[in-house]
């Protein structure tokens, strides 16, 4: 009897780990698996939440998300919840990030992170922390708000909010900016980086301090 009731429980992981894998293939639009320890709800149980507890993973094309829980749910399985320990990577364009809780919207292709955030663009070498960071991957920009610093070379940047264009490598920085480069200091209402060339441009309360 207990072996019946394994290989049902097994038959039925599978069935449901199956149309996951079905759902991309079919619409040709998205890779689509996951794994963890414990599962309940989904498809297969006629639930429209899929909660994974335990070392759970989630993979949707090329982003792989990992969390203490992580809950799958809307149409076409469309948002993915992760709560606590949360990490993620982006393998195309090698954006590695933490956080305590983040919602993923594989539609919209946008990563909503809050929290102790970390978004950290290895190709160009960025690292930026604030309390909510929102990403969008097909246009390549995000919104950082609360506590925003970022790290690159030998540029050090402070404010209450900021935007970062990866596509054309600059930063926007507003609420209090401060930017520090090498040994000089510069403040404003605004503040633009050109990253390829670190480059400051200030509006706004211009002031500053060089060092020779």
């Amino acid at each position: 009897m207990l072996m019946q009731k394994t290989t049902i429980s097994i038959i039925f992981f599978l069935m449901f780990f199956t149309a996951i894998f079905a759902y991309g293939s079919e619409n040709n639009r998205d890779v689509f698996s996951f794994r963890a320890d414990r599962m309940s709800g989904g498809m297969a149980t006629g639930r429209e939440i899929t909660v994974l507890m335990g070392n759970a993973e989630v993979r949707s094309n090329n982003l792989l998300l990992r969390a203490d829980r992580i809950e799958i749910h809307g149409s076409d399985n469309r948002f993915i919840d992760c709560i606590g320990n949360v990490s993620g990577y982006d393998e195309e364009r090698e954006i590695f990030f933490r956080t305590d809780r983040l919602r993923y919207d594989r539609t919209l292709g946008i990563a909503r992170l809050e929290g102790n955030s970390t978004l950290e663009d290895r190709r160009n070498e960025l690292v930026a922390r604030a309390r909510f960071i929102e990403y969008d991957e097909e246009n390549e920009i995000a919104i950082l708000q609360i506590s925003v610093r970022l790290f690159k070379d030998n540029l050090v940047c402070r404010s209450e909010h900021a935007m970062y264009n990866r596509a054309e490598q600059f930063l926007e920085l507003s609420g209090f900016p401060l930017v520090y480069k090498n040994d000089d200091e510069f403040q404003a209402d605004r503040i633009r980086v050109d990253l390829e060339t670190d480059d400051v441009f200030m509006e706004g309360d211009v002031r500053g301090s060089l060092r020779n």
